[in-house]
């Protein structure tokens, strides 16, 4: 396995479980009651900023548990991790016109905040995903 590819798995299980423990903390602080009412903010920016550093943690991790590990990018990584990075791409450009229609539509900030939120997450999911696969299988030639 490549070091771009192991980063890719890092990415991809740092945001499921990230974003898992927003919705779970928001659950609970809802208790039953209405979403919007959670005070959501705070939430969700240590859930982003943790995910951020347990990235970079578990990158450095993986770095020291294997520090001969070649970091060499060739073509190959260069062309899945464009392949990938433009498949998540639809789905901040998709959060992107939901947030501004919910915007239109004066929907609740909560609403707007976390379907930003969702589609960031699904984004880099889809991305790590496609990368993933692409390093299983191989890159698609035109």
């Amino acid at each position: 396995m490549t070091h771009e590819e192991k980063r890719a798995w890092i990415r991809l299980v740092v945001a499921v479980v990230a974003y898992a423990a927003y919705v779970v903390t928001i659950l609970r602080r809802a208790d039953g009651g209405p979403l919007p009412d959670v005070p959501y903010a705070a939430a969700l920016l240590w859930t982003i900023g943790g995910a951020i550093g347990a990235a970079i943690l578990a990158e450095i991790g993986m770095a020291i548990v294997n520090p001969r590990a070649s970091r060499v990018i060739d073509v190959r990584d260069k062309e899945i991790g464009r392949l990938g990075d433009y498949t998540g791409q639809a789905f901040v450009a998709i959060g992107a016109l939901a947030a501004m229609l919910m915007a239109v539509a004066e929907w609740d900030r909560f609403w707007i905040a976390n379907v930003i939120y969702l589609f960031f997450v699904l984004s880099a999911v889809l991305s790590d995903v496609a990368k993933i696969i692409l390093y299983r299988r191989s890159v698609p030639e035109w």
